[in-house]
């Protein structure tokens, strides 16, 4: 071997013919491996295995096999077939001794017995063992060494593999050879359905996690955006109870020339990816960080933006991250010049593309940060009309609306959704948190005092009056508030009371309209203002119920009155 080349790794196509025609070194080291999988339950006499595959290859099966499309930009066009969202009702943990004292169990987390769980996934495997061709990407969540995981996703489709090659982080060739063991399994097999008689399952579909296996089964969808949610999951679990770290569904940046970091909370479809990506700050990641002891460092390895109404004038970052190597996922095309086509949602209104973070000209790489963040941002897209652009938060305030966790999902987020419906979302992460919400919020607030964190409630919904009615916050009226925020202006502004929601609201931002900062002043009926205003005060109350006995009464207190 040359001293340039890379060690010896696992062979990118793993199969018995390439066993018998390489020399007898490699040979010996591909029979390990062909016998390990064997083990496993893999019918290695039948399958072959394509592990960390390149990128081109990924491209090539998916074309062949799976009817996707080179889009002109280069991105390959994908589609997920029925499910085009995530399917949160068919979520399952199972119930064993190792972690049911920690799980917040209910209608998030829902009981799944251990013995099902070995029906499901033996179910998986015998898929999966039908197939010619069987995908694994072996790769890491967490940017940090101190507090990553790896993690092994086995697959049955090309589209899969290229989609967890862009989201987890990707090894080196030298990584990759020392990989050994991974700490946690996800076995797709979505393309099968599960069998709804088996106990506990409420349809062909089945999203599911053993943490005392560390594993994950996927049935029945074949929506990528399981697998991704499906590590998050464990990391919310992991950080916490393993490692002492919080955990957070956010996007962060970091200023290019002050180096301070900002967090944006938010669910999908509140603009985290959008307003994150800045072209004065790098990104550190769009969905899914941890907040260390040291500092925030980002979960993923790419990003997994909403690409509907897309253009280059409003969001040129995410535009130009879509090109070779990129995943479109369900985005519609011309047939003959194979040109997308971002403003049709005849498929579905969650068209996505997934892409390496490399793809955004501002990251920042490595995706770790050691220092403290300086303010928060809490996205809302309030579906109502009713709450301010822009609110700045007290310390107790920032504990209820996390806890509260208010917005509205919007379209093609979760499978169902056609128009925005009011939700609360308990640490704006409830379909994904596993863990009591008041843990989570305990460590926030703890984190906040020590560091004398800024934070703010920003609605990026409607104003003016409410859905159907009123109309989106323009987003350039959105980033002119978060400039100011970086910029340290809006922390010193003149604030007035809005009453009910007793929220502090600037009376003036520079390039922000007057009549836009109050949302009484934008809406021409106010007597229907006041009732919308009163009727979202009302879901406020009866959501925080939930948590009033477990926190203090100032912040009890600081809700809407």
């Amino acid at each position: 071997m040359a001293p340039h080349q890379t060690p010896y790794v696992t062979p990118h196509i793993l199969h018995k013919s390439y066993a018998a025609s390489a020399d007898a070194e490699t040979s010996k080291l591909i029979g390990a491996q062909i016998d390990a999988w064997s083990q496993a339950g893999f019918d290695m006499d039948r399958i072959q295995i394509k592990r960390n595959a390149p990128v081109s290859m990924l491209y090539e099966d998916a074309i062949r096999n799976e009817g996707a499309i080179i889009a002109s930009s280069g991105a390959l066009i994908n589609f997920s077939g029925k499910k085009t969202g995530r399917s949160p009702k068919d979520k399952r943990i199972v119930y064993e001794d190792t972690s049911k004292d920690d799980i917040w169990w209910g209608p998030v987390n829902i009981k799944m017995d251990e013995h099902t769980f070995e029906i499901n996934r033996e179910r998986a495997i015998d898929y999966l063992n039908t197939r010619d061709n069987v995908y694994v990407f072996d790769g890491y969540a967490g940017w940090d060494p101190k507090y990553r995981i790896k993690v092994r996703v086995i697959c049955a489709r090309a589209y899969h593999a290229l989609f967890m090659n862009n989201m987890l982080i990707r090894p080196t060739e030298e990584e990759l050879a020392s990989f050994g063991e991974p700490d946690f399994i996800i076995y797709n097999a979505g393309q099968f359905p599960a069998n709804r008689f088996t106990k506990g399952m409420s349809s062909t579909t089945s999203v599911e996690i053993n943490f005392k296996r560390m594993e994950m089964v996927i049935l029945g969808t074949e929506y990528a955006g399981e697998m991704k949610k499906g590590v998050f999951s464990v990391m919310h679990y992991l950080q916490p109870v393993k490692f002492g770290q919080l955990s957070l569904h956010s996007s962060a940046n970091v200023g290019i020339k002050e180096g301070d970091v900002t967090l944006f909370f938010g669910l999908s479809g509140t603009g985290k990816t959008t307003l994150s990506a800045d072209p004065n700050r790098l990104l550190i990641g769009d969905d899914e960080h941890v907040w260390s002891d040291t500092g925030v460092f980002n979960i993923e390895g790419g990003c997994y933006a909403k690409t509907i109404n897309l253009s280059a004038e409003k969001e040129p970052e995410i535009f130009n991250a879509i090109r070779f190597g990129s995943i479109l996922e369900n985005v519609v095309y011309d047939t003959t010049s194979r040109v997308s086509d971002f403003d049709d949602v005849s498929i579905t209104e969650n068209t996505r593309c997934a892409y390496p973070i490399e793809f955004i000209p501002n990251a920042q790489i490595p995706c770790v940060v050691n220092r403290q963040p300086s303010n928060i941002i809490m996205l809302t897209c309030d579906a109502f009309g009713v709450l301010p652009p822009v609110s700045k938060l007290t310390p107790e305030q920032a504990s209820y609306h996390f806890l509260a966790g208010y917005t509205s999902k919007t379209p093609g987020t979760e499978d169902g959704v056609l128009e925005p419906i009011p939700t609360f979302s308990t640490c704006y992460s409830a379909p994904f948190i596993v863990l009591h919400p008041g843990r989570y919020a305990e460590m926030l607030a703890d984190r906040m005092s020590k560091n004398e964190v800024n934070c703010f409630l920003i609605n990026t919904g409607w104003t003016g009056g409410k859905y159907g009615t009123g109309k989106r916050c323009p987003l350039k009226y959105t980033r002119a508030i978060i400039d100011a925020i970086h910029a340290g202006s809006l922390a010193k502004a003149t604030y007035e009371n809005f009453s009910t929601f007793n929220l502090s609201v600037p009376t003036e931002i520079e390039g922000v309209p007057r009549e836009l900062l109050n949302p009484e002043l934008a809406w021409a009926d106010k007597d229907a203002f006041k009732r919308e205003v009163t009727k979202l005060a009302g879901m406020f109350r009866k959501a925080f119920a939930l948590y009033e006995n477990d926190v203090e009464e100032k912040v009890r207190l600081a809700g809407p009155q």
